[in-house]
């Protein structure tokens, strides 16, 4: 009988409550030294999510655990509470559902829930459902706020768009209470480039051409950067520059969205408002809504495109989005995605029809900027692709032999690690039990926090915890610090003698490898190749960016 048991702990952010995910796990842990006798400590396996929400599954150590109940690792899951695991009832009754067809049961400490009893398992639905229904409400309120929001025209806060910033202003209530209120207010310099924006792409309906003209004229972004293809189509989709005109007013009802203004407020003046556009995720590129889940009304602010032609640039958008997918052409180029130019941009290659003396397609590589640009900001030749990739290979070849470069760093590592790896190990020797100190303190004061629940003793034994917590995580950083640098380092007389004769036969078989064979291969060892008009310079992985192989190409 498998007698692991899998603790999870979530928070959604780091708090100086006592619920810490510490906390949390020691709960847990007196629970299973309670209720799972024939439990060791050594099989309890723990799954923590820091900074993630309850609102979904998409956790990484959620699904490493899951992974692991598939695999039948444990035979129970315990939980400080039932919504450390999720506030959705539709992704618990599933988890519910597989952990019962698994045969492991689930148990939630606070609420005193245990499925392996039928209860317990109806106990386990009903509070999940409460726990949605929480969470949904106050999804309808956020939204209930947003439509009141959207019927003034305000800007609520966060990175202005292009054009305008945010303008504090008063209005004063009937109550005769000040309120503080945003508005958009216009900045003309960036306002020309927005208009002017819309004007090339109405000349030339293309985002390349359109990217092409600013980069040669100089135009910068709000931050002071190059407009890029990205920049352009989120200016090119944001409604806030469309004027409330009749075609506006047309666009939006005949998209079906929530518009809180009438038609008599379209003015030919204002701009659009709309709330709701946008899902916006941590760490993810933001998603646009579907225009009828938006809350639209008409801005405070001023517009600066008219509706007809905002809405006939949505209308090319779409159309130039639905030519994108383009079948790829075989590329025969080995250096795509590591060949840069001295503008510090990638070299891409571009086939010809033509063929040289051995039969293969000739191919060249072109600076991106350099194409983007038409030759403006970069001007760098273009370079002959079978040449260059047959150079690189060449140069890898020898990286083999004795008197090579690369044998020579590998040496002077291996030397190197040996000289300190004593140091090294004492070093993670006495970090180790230090953690281990910082622990049986968490675990002691955890404890007396349970008895002291209640009193005056409660928030000082709580501030201790939290303190220890953060010197536990620095300890862990050192440790994975100094692990990762043993790691890196370790070059062991076999791994060294390994290396050694794959480089061996990779000199002798690369001429008979395929393509991506050979493309594979050249990844396994160089990090990077620019190219400077002249010579080529080589960056293997270990290397810094300061030295490389140089070669001329011939």
């Amino acid at each position: 009988m498998n007698t692991n048991i899998a603790i999870y702990s979530r928070k959604s952010k780091l708090t100086g409550k006592g619920e810490s995910i510490e906390n949390q796990i020691e709960l847990c842990r007196q629970y299973i030294g309670t209720h799972f006798q024939s439990c060791k400590t050594e099989d309890i396996l723990v799954y923590e999510d820091e900074g993630f929400s309850g609102g979904n599954t998409e956790r990484p150590q959620f699904k490493r655990m899951m992974s692991d109940a598939r695999a039948k690792a444990f035979s129970a899951i315990v939980c400080y509470r039932l919504d450390r695991i999720s506030r959705n009832i539709g992704d618990f009754a599933k988890l519910i559902e597989e952990l019962d067809g698994l045969g492991i049961s689930f148990v939630s400490i606070k609420e005193q829930f245990d499925t392996s009893s039928p209860m317990g398992r109806a106990m386990m639905y009903i509070s999940s459902v409460f726990s949605q229904l929480e969470r949904e409400t106050i999804a309808e309120r956020i939204r209930d706020n947003m439509q009141e929001l959207s019927k003034t025209g305000r800007w609520l806060g966060g990175i202005s768009p292009t054009g305008y910033v945010s303008e504090s202003v008063q209005n004063i209530t009937v109550e005769g209470k000040v309120k503080k209120a945003c508005k958009l207010k216009l900045v003309p310099e960036e306002a020309r480039a927005v208009r002017q924006i819309f004007k090339i792409f109405l000349e030339t309906n293309s985002l390349t051409k359109t990217e092409t003209y600013f980069l040669q004229n100089g135009y910068k972004t709000k931050n002071g950067k190059a407009f890029t293809r990205f920049a352009l189509r989120n200016i090119l989709t944001n409604p806030v520059y469309m004027i409330a005109d009749k075609d506006a007013y047309r666009y939006l009802t005949g998209n079906n969205v929530d518009l809180f203004s009438e038609e008599s407020d379209f003015d030919n003046k204002h701009g659009i408002m709309a709330y709701n556009r946008t899902i916006q995720k941590s760490g993810k590129a933001n998603q646009v809504r579907p225009a009828s889940e938006w809350i639209v009304a008409v801005g405070k602010h001023v517009g600066l495109i008219s509706g007809a032609d905002w809405v006939w640039v949505q209308g090319c958008l779409d159309q130039n989005r639905s030519k994108s997918f383009r079948k790829p052409r075989s590329n025969i180029a080995l250096l795509s995605g590591m060949l840069f130019c001295t503008c510090k941009d990638y070299m891409r290659p571009k086939l010809s029809k033509r063929e040289n003396a051995e039969g293969e397609l000739i191919y060249t590589y072109l600076c991106s900027m350099k194409e983007k640009s038409r030759s403006h900001i970069c001007k760098m030749n273009n370079v002959n692709g079978n040449m260059l990739d047959k150079a690189v290979c060449e140069e890898v070849k020898k990286l083999g032999e004795d008197s090579s470069e690369f044998i020579r760093q590998l040496k002077q590592g291996k030397k190197r690690f040996e000289r300190n790896r004593e140091e090294y190990y004492g070093s993670l020797e006495r970090l180790r039990v230090s953690l281990a100190e910082n622990n049986k303190e968490i675990s002691a004061l955890v404890s007396s926090l349970l008895k002291a629940a209640g009193t005056s003793a409660e928030d000082y034994i709580v501030k201790q915890i939290d303190e220890l917590h953060r010197r536990g995580e620095v300890i862990k950083s050192r440790i994975i610090e100094l692990e990762s640098l043993t790691a890196r380092h370790a070059l062991s007389d076999i791994e060294f003698d390994i290396i050694r004769q794959m480089l061996s036969n990779f000199s002798d078989i690369l001429d008979e490898m395929s393509i991506e064979q050979k493309r594979a291969a050249l990844r396994a060892f160089v990090k990077k190749v620019v190219w400077d008009g002249e010579r080529i310079h080589v960056y293997l992985f270990g290397s810094d960016d300061r030295g490389g192989i140089e070669t001329h190409l011939h």
